[in-house]
């Protein structure tokens, strides 16, 4: 079978690229405590909250691992890297739910500071934009 692995400097590549797969493996326990934890919250909170779910799967895709030209562990990484990137995109959403109910307004500004997409709708950063938002809010429930 063709080894479709990059490898730039040959053996000594390959050595690192398993000495390193522990640490790149070992995360599995952390992502599967986060996914228990995050879906528990996100199943009991929201509701509550009145925050609509987010769908899992629109962010966790375990769908490469079926193609018939990779090899077995080519699929187990792609698997794995499915998994955990959708995870921590999963996350990022319930985050970001969260942090637009719990605390939308917007951070200071800084050189460098990548703001995420829901943030473009925070208030701005004074009392009177907080106080006006929570008048709006009271006046909706009433």
């Amino acid at each position: 079978m063709k080894q479709r692995l990059v490898i730039k400097n040959g053996a000594v590549s390959l050595i690192l690229h398993i000495l390193t797969a522990p640490f790149i493996y070992s995360l599995i326990i952390p992502f599967v405590i986060l996914d228990v934890f995050l879906e528990a919250y996100h199943r009991v909170c929201f509701p509550v909250y009145g925050i609509p779910y987010i769908k899992r799967s629109a962010y966790i895709r375990i769908d490469r691992h079926k193609l018939s030209f990779l090899s077995p562990i080519e699929k187990v990484h792609c698997m794995y890297c499915g998994y955990c990137n959708g995870l921590t995109h999963y996350a990022s959403q319930i985050a970001g739910a969260s942090e637009t109910y719990w605390c939308n307004i917007h951070h200071e500004h800084t050189e460098g500071f990548q703001a995420p997409k829901h943030h473009q709708d925070f208030l701005p950063r004074t009392a009177e934009a907080l106080d006006a938002y929570l008048e709006d809010l009271e006046s909706k429930k009433g």
